[in-house]
């Protein structure tokens, strides 16, 4: 969290602990106030008593000084009820708004970083995809370059469109704007297309498939593709180059299995269950190194939850990460 960022936080935690200090503090001094006033009222009811004593025999003035006394103690009693009450209602709400408050920033500050990382993403592809198109018009290559060029002219074309993709139906599912073509379709080969399109764009990365065939589900295509290629993609992009990546795909009773496994750094326990937020990225913005919005595993959970499936990760062993979409048929 940037500093500018922790020193409102501090700010506005600060007022709001001077704000709730004093609303306990009023409270107890209402109790006290209270308390005195009882005390008060059942000291002149003794005194009254005391006046009347000489008409009244002895058992009946110990039942009044009985009743003044019980009258006391139950007032003493409901302030107690009453402030104990009060003082639980102020916690549970004071804690409330102040989750809401650090969430309030906490969302505010995650999209900051998502307009600074997609401003960023946006401008790369877009400057490396004009240079190397300024270079094939400015200067005469040998075919090998060319194709060297034009390859990676299309990998930032491709990052671009899945990018402004993920942007644009993460918007339409939230909304619930989306028009869902649901239809029929062979996971199987689609998987398997997605990993030909990936092997295309990345010839020195090593993607292993283990597909059952004709795996049919009940889906939209372009969504479905949109979650094989955001895990293929994050396992690309936080795994060693020379670390394979292994799609599973198989069926059981009932479900549709669908793994994507990396030999990479790995998840720490803490995170697992953060990183499928909206905007939400491991490790410090200013010092991270690796690209990224926050939408990739944000939009696969909710692709795999519109296809009554949900998606979890856990380790891969000897190391890297294991995502699991589970589809239930």
């Amino acid at each position: 969290m940037p500093d500018a960022t922790k020193k409102r936080l501090k700010r506005t935690t600060l007022i709001y602990c001077t704000l709730l200090f004093y609303v306990i503090s009023a409270l107890v001094w209402w109790f006290v106030s209270l308390e005195k006033q009882s005390k008060e009222i059942a000291r002149q009811q003794y005194a009254n008593l005391a006046v009347q004593a000489e008409t009244m025999t002895s058992i009946e003035l110990a039942d009044k000084m009985k009743a003044i006394a019980r009258e006391e103690k139950r007032n003493t009693g409901k302030y107690v009820a009453e402030g104990i009450t009060f003082l639980i209602l102020i916690a549970f709400g004071a804690i409330f708004v102040y989750r809401s408050i650090r969430k309030q920033f906490t969302l505010q500050q995650q999209q900051q970083n998502f307009m600074m990382a997609v401003t960023h993403e946006l401008k790369t592809p877009i400057a490396v995809a004009r240079l190397n198109l300024e270079t094939l018009q400015k200067y005469t290559l040998d075919p090998e370059k060319q194709k060297k060029l034009i390859r990676n002219t299309l990998d930032e074309t491709n990052r671009l469109n899945l990018l402004t993709n993920n942007i644009l139906v993460s918007s339409q599912l939230d909304a619930d704007r989306y028009n869902s073509a649901r239809e029929e379709l062979d996971l199987s080969a689609l998987l398997l297309d997605c990993i030909r399109d990936f092997r295309k764009r990345f010839p020195d990365r090593l993607f292993e498939a283990t597909v059952e065939e004709d795996v049919d589900i009940s889906g939209d295509a372009l969504l479905l593709q949109m979650l094989i290629n955001n895990l293929l993609e994050n396992a690309n992009k936080y795994s060693p180059k020379e670390s394979p990546i292994r799609a599973v795909l198989n069926k059981a009773p009932g479900q549709v299995r669908l793994q994507i496994i990396d030999e990479g750094p790995g998840i720490a326990d803490e995170e697992k269950t953060k990183i499928f937020s909206k905007f939400y990225r491991i490790g410090n913005e200013s010092t991270r190194k690796t690209q990224g919005t926050g939408l990739g595993l944000y939009l696969c959970r909710k692709i795999a939850r519109g296809h009554n499936g949900d998606i979890a990760v856990t380790n891969n062993e000897p190391k890297g990460t294991n995502f699991t979409v589970i589809f239930k048929t």
